[in-house]
């Protein structure tokens, strides 16, 4: 992100009754949201088309040539995205402060519902798809991997190409209390398997309580699939 905003000309001829024009202020706010927007998906890591629209300006506007280049900052969210505010600064000899509104769109794949499905259901591939969606206006943590939906458990109904937010997830069990399992134990190189039952629900990657049916002793274990878990040796 930048800290200090944007130097930027605005290329009006010099004189008393110059003018700095709207179309001017479009030009400047437009190429600050692209260096802005481009840095932020650089500094982030994050793969993506954006489109931004700058709104209109009154044409009966009349703000006086700037005679040193203008300065733009973000004054609105704290990521160029989203509905944001530009703030346009001349510094020179007649100042003033412009603050110019936009629309920053990115575009992403993202994970949505191939068909309706219900609250409960457990979700498989052919549940969902990706799809490309405006995600600057979704703030509910939008998912652009399907293999991270999969396994997890709907804690609401949803339709057709309605985008998969973590809200709408729960980490379904792939291990349930009571269920006989196989306990991999593990050392380096060195792995061992025993039968255990388990005391505890767990998704994938959680850890449970579980005893080991050989030796009664209870101790716990990462769930790695239905009916597998592992533990340190």
């Amino acid at each position: 992100m930048l800290a200090a905003g944007c130097l930027l000309s605005v290329g009006s001829p010099a004189g008393a009754d110059a003018l700095t024009t709207p179309e001017q202020l479009i030009g400047v706010t437009q190429g600050f949201l692209e260096f802005s927007v481009e840095d932020y998906l650089a500094t982030g890591h994050i793969e993506g088309r954006y489109e931004i629209e700058v709104n209109p300006l009154d044409p009966r506007l009349r703000l006086a040539h700037c005679d040193k280049d203008l300065t733009a900052t973000l004054q609105s969210p704290a990521q160029p995205m989203g509905r944001v505010t530009v703030r346009v600064r001349c510094e020179g000899s007649s100042p003033w402060t412009l603050y110019v509104p936009a629309q920053v769109k990115l575009f992403r794949d993202v994970v949505t519902v191939a068909h309706p499905l219900k609250r409960g259901t457990v979700i498989d591939y052919p549940d969902v798809t990706l799809r490309e969606r405006d995600v600057s206006s979704i703030n509910q943590g939008y998912i652009t991997a399907v293999e991270l939906v999969v396994g997890q458990k709907l804690l609401r109904p949803v339709v057709t190409d309605q985008v998969l937010t973590l809200t709408y997830l729960e980490q379904a069990a792939a291990v349930r209390k009571g269920d006989q399992v196989i306990i991999t134990a593990r050392s380096g190189t060195l792995s061992v398997k025993m039968p255990g039952e388990a005391l505890s629900d767990g998704g994938l990657s959680e850890q449970i309580r579980v005893k080991n049916l050989n030796s009664n002793r209870v101790i716990k274990a990462r769930v790695t699939s239905p009916g597998q878990v592992e533990a340190a040796m």
